[in-house]
């Protein structure tokens, strides 16, 4: 069973890098994606558990990702990962006290690579503890 992901991001060709990322990696499916706050929040709203991992920028053509990050820990859901250009030790820092499982800067693309590759591992560990 393929990883649903939620993927909020504002930019066109980052949604389709990280959608790119998430085929050549395989085992995931993109349920759903929002490029702002409003729009992401009532996915979430529609579809309580229905996302195994949110893929979230922080800073959104409207609204902001740290809200978001505060709603999927207050939804049904899966892992929530910052994907963000302004990771810095201190927005690493809240985001990590907002619940992120992950906190990765555009520029280490490869990290979010590794991330997912990692990812269908601990799913299937969690689910046979």
């Amino acid at each position: 069973m393929a990883v649903r992901v939620f993927l909020v991001e504002d930019q066109k060709p980052m949604q389709e890098l990280v959608r790119d990322l998430l085929e050549s990696v395989g085992g995931f499916d993109v349920v759903g994606m929002a490029d702002n706050e409003t729009t992401a929040t009532e996915w979430l709203l529609r579809h309580r558990g229905g996302w195994d991992l949110a893929i979230i920028d922080l800073l959104l053509a409207e609204g902001s990702g740290f809200t978001l990050l505060t709603r999927c820990n207050t939804e049904p859901g899966g892992a929530v990962v910052v994907f963000s250009d302004f990771v810095t030790p201190v927005v690493r820092q809240r985001c990590v006290r907002l619940g992120a499982d992950g906190v990765i800067s555009k520029a280490q693309f490869g990290e979010l690579r590794a991330y997912l590759q990692a990812f269908p591992g601990r799913v299937q560990q969690a689910q046979e503890a």
